[in-house]
C-alpha cells in the first residue's frame, strides 16, 4: 500500500472515531445515560441497547481514533448507524434536514464505516497483534 493511501485511510478513520465518540460523549454528559435509556424506552427499545449504544459509540470512538480493532469497530459502528435508520431516521424520509432527521446521513456514515471496515487501519495506528491494513 502506498503512503497516500495510508494516510488517507487514517484521516478516514480517525474523523470517523472522533465524530462518534462525541456523539457518545453526548449521551454521556449532556443527555446521561439515565436520560439515554428514557429515550430509548420511548423507542419501544430495551434499556441495555441503550448502554450499549454508549460503549459502541465512546468505547469504538476511542477505538478507531487509535486503530485498535478497526475492522471490527468499524462494522459495529454501521450496524449501529442502520439501526438508527430503522428505530428513528427511516420514517422522517431521506433528507437529513427534514423534521427528526432522516436517513441520508446516518446511511451516508454507515457506509463510511464499511468502507473503513474493508481498508484496515491506514497510517499512525497502535500495533496489536497482526497487521490490519489490506494488501496492495
Amino acid at each position: 500500500m502506498n503512503d497516500n493511501r495510508d494516510y488517507g485511510v487514517a484521516m478516514l478513520r480517525i474523523t470517523l472515531g472522533a465524530l462518534i465518540l462525541f456523539h457518545g460523549l453526548v449521551k454521556i454528559f449532556v443527555f446521561t445515560p439515565a436520560g439515554t435509556v428514557g429515550f430509548f424506552a420511548s423507542l419501544g427499545l430495551p434499556a441495555p441497547l441503550a448502554y450499549l449504544t454508549i460503549l459502541i459509540e465512546a468505547g469504538g470512538g476511542l477505538a478507531l481514533m487509535a486503530g485498535v480493532f478497526t475492522r471490527y469497530v468499524a462494522l459495529a459502528q454501521a450496524a449501529l448507524l442502520i439501526g438508527t435508520i430503522v428505530t428513528v431516521h427511516g420514517a422522517n424520509g431521506f433528507g437529513f434536514s427534514n423534521k427528526g432527521g432522516g436517513w441520508e446521513y446516518p446511511a451516508v456514515w454507515a457506509m463510511a464505516l464499511v468502507a473503513l471496515s474493508l481498508m484496515g487501519n491506514g497510517a499512525f495506528a497502535l500495533k496489536l497483534g497482526r497487521s490490519q491494513t489490506a494488501a496492495a
